[in-house]
């Protein structure tokens, strides 16, 4: 492989001035846009040895034949040129949004003599007053069938209002009182447009002013006994109490906010908008997005602005993120920027919003941060809903086995696969789990997990475990029903999976070898990089970043590192617990306030009299018998016993250690 690529540019052909540039393929397309605030000293970078690259940037780079850039005045309009860029090429290795359908928004169409109010997606209307986007069409339906009984403006389209005018009949909703019926003069335009303005403002967020107003117009009407006005004004209250019951008051009515939320893993990330007008949260919004590169939450949330603030909509004052970009500054000026263009592009009525820079922050404290957090839960929900989603689709499933078949070179599609990983915390308590998927589904109920008395580093641990677990095939199939368990480990897998890169890989590798057993794909997968390494491989295998092959790889690393942990806690739990509970003198609750106290074995043990001594309840001379029997009293052993058990298949812990000790045909191998 050469160092570099052959298309890199002299160093003093590029300029140090801010700009963007574009890499293009041999056909021109463009395949990445970035911006930078000195150009040569960032593409400096991507032109550095290859080996030493990132392994998708070096994927980039050489997939390209060529770079360009444009020098700019400030980095703020390299900022500006890059959003236009990213809108008009759409790059594959730069991020890209999955979810790109158009939200619902309410529309009044302020600019017609006869303002109407309706749903729509269309965010282009000349003159119309938007108010969303929301997900949900029903509740917007619902929040506008709740106004039209305090605002009766018109809602029909405009071959009906036409119709009405025509025959001097007004429609249904002129009848039953939900319009005021402009069309066969009960009001005047005016007037009509009187109630328009009404109802603008009150979804503009000046509803609890409205609110009071009817209030004081209700009492004031029973004063006088007219009490069906006072029973019409209690009624439109009650209307108005009920829209605004399908959002949730945050903050004081002055507050206009979006709020993000990003749950991101190696291949995606969601994303969810909290809509925050007049203190209410008026609309929600999640999208999905594929991560091509490996980048991080800051440079994330420059896109993803970029994404929700596009020519069809505008920034609120506050926009409230996880983590703020590198380019902060100059991306609160584009927001503001974009903020202004928008509102002047609106058109002239009451409830206008001002002018006011755009206020780009992380949340610190208070109900801001509170719902930040609400926003990032529900971020890591759609995250979770989409890989699930994503993982039950047959097809999917499928095409993902047929492509790790190609990738790896193999034989025939990987039916069963089986996962390892190592934990432990500061080298005790070692474990390590072993999870199985057929078909590209897990099978919970031949999970295995593994107890590792003493190992020098993960290769070693991995080398443990797979030889025991190797032990296993090529064995008699077992006939009593007791040994069910034994005959289901003793299934061979079409692929072996650990989680590492090439060391762990050629651990596994020296027990396939020792153990004797053939047919056996191995393949390990780097966490950091996603990337599949092979035994005697001296280059990794790179699945592209959104394919449903390296999608399945990932669930099922995932879930043997969830497996490992959750026994590993657990084994760290127990063993401290049990042995505090046989010290006299502790009880549950002093033996709770320890474990909460100092968390593990290590930690408990590298602590002095003092520290055993501050917990409360515990005192100098208890604490002096904690401290005595933890460093005098040696731990008992398993003996090198391999814990075996799973996940649902009902195997007793007596017969997991039977099965761990002698195994299928006389004594476990020694690690």
């Amino acid at each position: 492989m050469a160092n570099t690529v052959s298309y890199r540019p002299k160093p003093g052909e590029i300029p140090t001035d801010p700009g963007v540039y574009r890499f293009r393929d041999a056909q021109g397309r463009v395949l990445y846009v970035g911006k930078a605030n000195n150009l040569r000293a960032r593409l400096s970078n991507y032109f550095a040895p290859l080996p030493s690259l990132h392994e998708r940037t070096r994927r980039m780079v050489t997939t390209a034949s060529s770079v360009e850039w444009t020098v700019v005045a400030s980095e703020f309009e390299a900022l500006q040129l890059e959003f236009t860029w990213i809108k008009e090429f759409d790059p594959p290795f730069n991020v890209r949004f999955r979810d790109d359908k158009s939200y619902p928004y309410l529309a009044v169409t302020l600019g017609e003599p006869v303002p109407r109010v309706f749903v729509t997606r269309n965010r282009k209307i000349k003159g119309a007053r938007y108010f969303g986007p929301y997900t949900k069409v029903w509740a917007i339906r619902e929040t506008v069938d709740s106004m039209l009984k305090v605002f009766p403006m018109r809602s029909c389209t405009e071959a009906t209002y036409k119709r009405a005018q025509q025959t001097n009949r007004p429609c249904l909703l002129g009848d039953i009182g939900r319009c005021a019926a402009p069309c066969v003069n009960r009001v005047s335009v005016d007037e009509h447009r009187s109630i328009a303005n009404d109802f603008v403002s009150f979804m503009a967020g000046n509803d609890s002013t409205y609110i009071t107003r009817l209030g004081k117009r209700m009492r004031a009407a029973s004063d006088e006994q007219d009490y069906e006005a006072a029973a019409r004004y209690r009624d439109s209250i009650g209307a108005l109490e009920a829209a605004l019951s399908k959002t949730a008051v945050v903050f004081n009515d002055r507050v206009d906010a979006d709020v993000f939320g990003i749950a991101a893993d190696e291949l995606a990330a969601a994303v969810h908008q909290f809509l925050v007008r007049g203190g209410r949260i008026r609309g929600t919004r999640t999208w999905v997005v594929d991560k091509e590169l490996d980048i991080g939450i800051g440079e994330l949330v420059e896109t993803v602005l970029h994404n929700a603030y596009d020519e069809d909509s505008y920034p609120p004052r506050e926009i409230l993120v996880p983590e703020l970009p590198e380019d902060a500054a100059d991306l609160e000026k584009w927001l503001t920027e974009r903020r202004r263009e928008g509102i002047r592009e609106e058109p002239r009525g009451p409830g206008r919003v001002s002018l006011g820079a755009v206020d780009l922050r992380v949340a610190q404290r208070g109900d801001k941060k509170a719902l930040a957090a609400t926003a990032a839960t529900n971020a890591q929900h759609s995250l979770m809903l989409y890989k699930t989603r994503r993982s039950s689709d047959f097809v999917a499933r499928s095409q993902a086995l047929a492509d790790i078949q190609e990738a790896l070179g193999m034989t025939e599609a990987p039916l069963r696969m089986e996962c390892f990983d190592v934990s432990h915390l500061s080298g005790t308590n070692i474990v390590a789990s072993m999870v199985v998927f057929e078909d590209g589904l897990p099978r919970k109920d031949q999970y295995r997990r593994f107890s590792i008395p003493e190992s020098t580093d993960d290769t070693e641990s991995i080398h443990q475990v797979l030889t025991r677990r190797l032990a296993y095939l090529g064995t008699e199939p077992q006939r009593s029903e007791e040994d069910l368990a034994v005959k289901k480990f003793s299934y061979s897998p079409n692929l072996l999976i650990v989680d590492g890169g090439q060391p762990q890989v050629q651990a596994a590798a020296r027990a396939l070898r020792e153990s004797g057993v053939t047919g056996i794909q191995l393949a390990g997968i780097a966490k950091r990089l996603e990337e599949i390494w092979l035994p005697d491989s001296d280059y990794p295998v790179i699945l592209p970043r959104n394919s449903d092959a390296l999608f399945l790889i990932q669930r099922i690393r995932d879930e043997a590192h969830r497996f490992a942990i959750t026994y590993q806690r657990s084994r760290r739990k127990r063993d401290i617990g049990s042995q505090l509970s046989e010290i006299h003198g502790l009880g549950p609750s002093r033996v709770q306030r320890l474990l909460k106290h100092f968390g593990s074995v290590s930690r408990l043990k590298a602590a002095g009299l003092d520290d055993i001594a501050s917990v409360r309840t515990i005192g100098p001379a208890l604490a002096r018998v904690v401290y005595d029997s933890l460093h005098d009293d040696p731990r008992d052993s398993d003996g090198g016993a391999s814990t075996v058990g799973n996940d649902g298949s009902g195997a007793t812990d007596e017969y997991a250690s039977e099965l761990s000790l002698n195994g299928p045909s006389g004594p476990e191998p020694k690690a």
